[in-house]
């Protein structure tokens, strides 16, 4: 049987068409907003942070402690805490491995709100709604945008701009969007 944690543990590999929820291999096109409550702990944290939005209940306790245990985040935390967070931020919470609270997550922008438990996956899917409201090509050429920037700079980044003028502006979805601002009425996307 194998190993998946520990020393000796196997490196598992990624099949096409599965879901890489860490989002090391593969990130996912779409939005994604998380909702978290309770002990949100080491690969809790690397979960979320796969993620784009983070609603955090006010239980909500979090700690990376790895290094406390003689290992290291193997997750993706190691970049997206520091990405999110800024570099002091990152270093405190990821050398100290202690525990912190969910407003101390939101004051370092580790989470985007905070809410009463009991709340946060109301609150979260109410975010993803509004966004699913949104043009879809807009949002998903946004999110490449950014992922761009992210993961290869800002000459990358600027370099997308007229892949993403392409891909919008003369889309269906840009005329909906003008046309609903002309009439004053809710637009209706179509992704296309």
């Amino acid at each position: 049987m194998p190993k998946f944690f520990g020393p000796s543990a196997e490196k598992r590999n990624f099949k096409e068409g599965n879901v890489d929820v860490f989002g090391l291999q593969k990130r996912c096109r779409k939005p994604i907003v998380t909702a978290v409550q309770g002990i949100v702990f080491t690969i809790g944290i690397e979960l979320m942070l796969a993620g784009d939005i983070v609603v955090a209940a006010d239980d909500a306790r979090f700690c990376q402690m790895e290094s406390r245990r003689g290992i290291a985040p193997l997750g993706g935390v190691h970049f997206r805490f520091l990405s999110r967070t800024g570099w002091g931020n990152a270093m405190y919470h990821l050398f100290l491995c202690d525990e912190f609270t969910a407003a101390r997550a939101r004051e370092i922008g580790l989470v985007q709100e905070v809410v009463p438990a009991g709340q946060q996956i109301e609150r979260a899917m109410a975010l993803a709604r509004i966004i699913a409201g949104n043009a879809p090509l807009g949002i998903q050429v946004t999110k490449e945008a950014a992922l761009k920037y992210v993961e290869q700079g800002e000459q990358a980044a600027i370099a997308y701009i007229p892949k993403v003028r392409e891909r919008v502006l003369d889309s269906a979805d840009a005329r909906e969007g003008i046309q609903s601002f002309i009439e004053r009425r809710a637009a209706v996307f179509q992704g296309k």
